[in-house]
């Protein structure tokens, strides 16, 4: 007879639980703290930030292979064993209105809000799926996949227009770091790293403080990218890609840029095309 999911998770719950818990450290919480860090050099300019993410994307085919062992799946896993853990598990805030229950309660509800804000994030930016089919027809349509890499700051600042997304990503970022910094202290608890009350409380002002400077960061982040400059900021990261396919830095791919400046990179050739030819029938005539 065989066994069923339930099962599997309850005769393995004790490893499964440990490797839900390191995972939401290394790699996903690692990553998210880069992820924010490298979106705040946007405050150095969109030249910083293009620069950064040029580097993420020099990895070229491999990237999404690096993205998926180290991101994707890692997140994938976390995400389904949270929600197994959120619907087996249960809070007593209602009977003890202890802080740490509050914690327990929120932990579980920001790990919810985490999960619809990754999935949302990464469909508005990148489209899921970078088929041109998929992307033409299913993503773009719904105003999704609105981020290019070699256009970075330019096409983040128009993705955050308005105010619906603004606030996706507040209520998104406060959430992913709230999750992050309570649950490396539930964690520090669940692998007896600290385990008196004195050292958990050390620990909890510590992870506090690590949360508190993790939301500065994502939300200057944020902010930053509201108030960009998107032409001005196209203008820097066109010279910064020219420069960089000239030099070898970076292999030219039109998929990664914004189609706005191809478009505008198409009509300036046809029209320096037109300028060859009438010179050329000119010359000719003459």
């Amino acid at each position: 007879m065989s066994q069923s999911p339930t099962d599997f998770f309850t005769k393995h719950e004790f490893l499964i639980r440990r490797l839900h818990s390191l995972s939401g450290l290394i790699p996903v919480g690692a990553y998210m703290t880069v992820h924010l860090l490298v979106n705040s050099s946007l405050l150095n300019g969109p030249g910083a930030f293009q620069k950064n993410v040029n580097q993420i994307h020099s990895l070229g085919s491999a990237l999404p292979l690096v993205e998926w062992l180290f991101i994707f799946l890692p997140i994938i896993f976390h995400a389904v064993i949270g929600i197994w853990i959120i619907r087996t598990g249960k809070s007593n805030h209602d009977n003890y209105r202890y802080v740490a229950n509050w914690r327990y309660t929120l932990q579980r509800w920001t790990g919810v809000i985490a999960v619809l804000f990754i999935f949302f994030h990464v469909f508005h930016l990148h489209g899921w799926f970078h088929t041109d089919w998929w992307l033409k027809n299913v993503a773009e349509p719904f105003g999704m996949a609105q981020f290019r890499p070699y256009n970075a700051a330019s096409t983040l600042a128009i993705a955050l227009q308005g105010i619906v997304w603004p606030v996706f990503y507040f209520v998104g970022i406060v959430s992913c770091v709230f999750h992050f910094a309570n649950g490396v202290w539930t964690m520090g608890i669940t692998w007896g790293l600290w385990i008196s009350p004195e050292a958990q409380k050390k620990a909890s002002l510590v992870c506090a403080a690590g949360g508190v400077f993790l939301t500065v960061v994502g939300l200057s982040a944020l902010f930053a990218a509201m108030s960009t400059d998107a032409q001005a900021a196209r203008e820097i990261e066109d010279k910064m890609y020219e420069a960089a396919v000239e030099t070898g830095e970076l292999v030219d791919n039109p998929h990664k840029r914004s189609e706005e400046e191809i478009e505008a990179e198409t009509e300036a050739e046809d029209e320096l095309d037109d300028t060859t030819r009438r010179a050329l029938e000119a010359a000719a005539s003459n």
